[in-house]
């Protein structure tokens, strides 16, 4: 098999709430829930929700670039937080909720530079955009019981979901 495959990383707050905005691209693979940016190994929920492990919730997406392109994606990531809030993203608070692109690579890192640059531009925000850019470092995925949440209680996706739509809506449907 020598189709190409490749990953992005993104943490935007409750990592339930950025699931499905990718799974429903063509293109993706697979998207993941877990832990990255920190310095506990193989860490739990419960240890990533004491603030104290550095790791924050974010989603590994796996996609065909012959499909979607990383700056497809990086696209739709700003569509789904609210980059001028860089300690958590709606009603989730703190670090482990913090709003980073993680790159794989130079090239990503081009990518993300420029859209963010772009997007701070556009004057679509009156506050400055304070999401982060960093390097990738070990992604651990999140207990089953976090997978496709989205798909095993709708009722409580929409009710987690329901601020950011509201913001998405205002700044980017208008």
């Amino acid at each position: 098999m020598d189709k190409q495959i490749e990953t992005a990383i993104f943490a935007g707050g409750c990592f339930w709430c950025m699931v499905h905005p990718f799974d429903q691209q063509p293109g993706i693979i697979s998207v993941v829930s877990g832990y990255t940016g920190g310095h506990v190994p193989n860490p739990t929920y419960e240890q990533v929700c004491s603030q104290t492990t550095g790791h924050t919730e974010a989603v590994k997406i796996t996609f065909d670039p012959t499909i979607i392109s990383y700056a497809q994606l990086v696209e739709i990531y700003w569509q789904q937080t609210d980059p001028t809030d860089e300690m958590g993203q709606f009603q989730d608070r703190g670090d482990s909720y913090r709003p980073v692109i993680f790159t794989n690579s130079e090239q990503q890192k081009k990518i993300a530079l420029a859209s963010r640059a772009k997007l701070a531009a556009s004057g679509r925000f009156t506050k400055p955009i304070v999401t982060k850019i960093e390097a990738a470092g070990p992604f651990y995925p999140a207990e089953d019981y976090h997978q496709d949440f989205y798909r095993k209680d709708p009722t409580r996706y929409a009710a987690e979901t329901g601020q950011r739509h509201q913001f998405s809506q205002q700044h980017w449907q208008g």
